[in-house]
C-alpha cells in the first residue's frame, strides 16, 4: 500500500494511521522536540512494511553520534532493504548504509542528489544538513538548503525548518544579517523550532552581542527548552552569553541546573557540559568537583573513538577529573581509529588527535606543547566538525596556553586577531 506524505512524496507500505505517526516524528525531528523515536516506533507498529519508517528510525540513531545507536540503525536499515520502496526511499537507504560504514561525505553527497530531485523532502535536507555540520562543511550547510529554497513557501509543511537551516548555513559562512533575519522569521513561524532559535544565538555569539543574546534566549525560553532534546545546547548558548559578560554566578547556575543537573549521558549534552567547564577552567574559575560526575558519564565511551570531535571533549573531562587511565585509553583508541578506512580516520588524523593531545598537555601544565599542537590545526579545525562557536574552544585554549607558557607576544597577537574578528 502506498500513501503520500504531507509534502506529496509516495510512502510505500504506509497506512493512514502509520503515516500520521510518521508525520509526527518528522515534525518532532524538525523542531528537536518530544520523542520522535517513540513516534516512529508507533508508525512501524501500525505498518511494519513501511520502509520510510525504518529509515527514519535509522537516521534518528545515527545523527547523534552515539556509539550505541549504530546497532539499532543497522537493524533498521536491514529491515528497510528487505521491503518494497520508492526511488526516494532507496536513496535514503543508500545514504544510511554509507553512514553506517563511516563514510560521512559519501552519505552527504547521496543526500545532496536526493534533495536536488526531491527538494521538499525535509528529512533528506535535515539529515544532509547535520552531516554537513559533523563534517565541518560550512559552505554546504548553506548551499544544500539554498538549492531547495525556490521550491518552498510558507504553505508547505516544514517551511520554518528550511528557514532555520538556511539561517545556520548563512551564519557559518559569515553572512550574519540575513542569517539573523531568517532565523528570527523561523522562530516567529514556529516558536518550538530549536534549530532556528540556535541559529540566531550563533549570530549573536559571533558578533559578541552578549546582552542581546540573553534577551533572545530568555524571550522564547519555553519554546526552545520545554520537552526539547536540543535544550541543553541552547542552555549552553545562554550560558556563553552570560560568561561573555563575566556573570559567573549565572553560568554556574545554568551549569548545575539544566546543563548538567539531570546527569545526561547523551553525547551531545556531555559535549556542551565539557565545553562549558573547560571555558571556566581556562578563566581560572574553581569548578570544584563538577568534572568527576561528568567524567563518569564519559568513561564508557573512552575507547569508542567513532567521532574525533567527541574525543576532544571526553579528554577534557578525563583530565579535569584526573582520570589518566581513561585519557590514555582514549588516545590509544584514536590511534586504532586512524588506521580505519572511514572518514573519522581522516577527522582524527588531520585535527582530532592533535586537539585531544593538546587538551591533555594543557591540563598537565605542558603549555608550550599545547601551543605546538594547536597552532598547525587551528585553521583547519573545521575538518573534524562542529560550529565556529564550538571550535572557538581551540583558540581560547591556544591563547591561554601561550599566556601561561610565557609566550606573551603570541598571546597578545591572537587577542588582537580575536577582537578584529568579533567586530566583523
Amino acid at each position: 500500500m502506498t500513501k503520500q506524505d504531507a509534502n506529496g512524496h509516495a510512502v510505500s507500505g504506509a497506512t493512514p494511521a502509520a503515516l500520521d505517526h510518521l508525520e509526527t516524528a518528522l515534525h518532532q525531528l524538525r523542531c528537536y522536540i518530544g520523542d520522535p523515536v517513540a513516534s516512529v516506533d508507533a508508525a512501524l507498529a501500525a505498518a511494519p512494511a513501511m520502509a520510510m519508517g525504518h529509515l527514519l528510525k535509522a537516521w534518528l540513531h545515527l545523527l547523534g553520534t552515539e556509539p550505541a545507536g549504530l546497532a539499532v540503525a543497522r537493524e533498521a536499515h536491514g529491515r528497510a532493504l528487505a521491503l518494497s520502496s520508492t526511488a526516494r526511499e532507496r536513496g535514503h537507504a543508500t545514504a544510511v548504509g554509507q553512514l553506517l560504514e563511516g563514510h560521512w561525505r559519501a552519505a552527504g553527497r547521496t543526500l545532496e542528489d536526493l534533495s536536488i530531485e526531491f527538494p521538499l523532502d525535509t528529512l533528506a535536507l535535515q539529515a544532509g544538513h547535520q552531516i554537513d555540520f559533523f563534517t565541518g562543511d560550512s559552505r554546504m550547510l548553506h548551499d544544500r538548503i539554498a538549492r531547495a529554497l525556490p521550491a518552498w513557501d510558507r504553505s508547505i509543511t516544514g517551511y520554518h525548518a528550511i528557514l532555520g537551516m538556511l539561517a545556520f548555513g548563512l551564519e557559518e559562512t559569515g553572512r550574519y544579517a540575513r542569517a539573523e533575519a531568517l532565523g528570527r522569521q523561523c522562530v516567529e513561524l514556529q516558536p518550538r523550532d530549536g534549530w532556528g532559535q540556535h541559529a540566531v544565538a550563533h549570530v549573536l555569539e559571533m558578533q559578541n552581542r552578549r546582552a542581546e543574546g540573553v534577551a533572545w534566549m530568555r524571550g522564547n525560553q519555553p519554546g526552545w527548552s520545554e520537552d526539547s532534546f536540543f535544550a541543553v545546547h541552547n542552555w549552553w548558548h545562554l550560558a556563553l552569553f552570560h560568561l561573555g559578560q563575566d556573570q559567573l554566578d549565572e553560568v554556574l547556575t545554568l551549569l548545575d541546573g539544566p546543563i548538567c543537573g539531570a546527569g545526561s549521558s547523551v553525547v551531545l549534552d556531555m559535549i556542551d557540559a565539557s565545553a562549558l567547564l573547560w571555558r571556566l577552567q581556562l578563566r581560572g574559575v574553581d569548578v570544584g568537583d563538577r568534572w568527576r560526575a561528568l567524567a563518569e558519564r564519559w568513561s564508557p565511551l573512552a575507547t569508542a573513538a567513532n567521532y574525533a570531535f567527541n574525543d576532544m571533549h571526553a579528554m577534557m573531562a578525563f583530565m579535569g577529573s584526573g582520570r589518566a587511565a581513561c585519557a590514555e585509553s582514549l588516545l590509544q583508541a584514536q590511534l586504532a581509529a586512524m588506521a580505519n578506512d572511514d572518514d573519522n580516520a581522516g577527522f582524527t588524523r588531520e585535527v582530532g588527535h592533535a586537539a585531544t593531545r593538546a587538551i591533555q598537555a594543557y591540563a598537565e601544565g605542558r603549555y608550550a606543547r599545547a601551543v605546538q599542537l594547536l597552532r598547525p590545526i587551528r585553521h583547519i579545525a573545521h575538518r573534524f566538525g562542529g560550529s565556529h562557536a564550538q571550535r572557538d574552544l581551540i583558540d581560547l585554549t591556544l591563547i591561554e596556553a601561550a599566556r601561561r607558557g610565557g609566550q606573551a607576544t603570541l598571546a597578545q597577537a591572537l587577542l588582537h586577531e580575536r577582537v578584529s574578528a568579533q567586530a566583523a
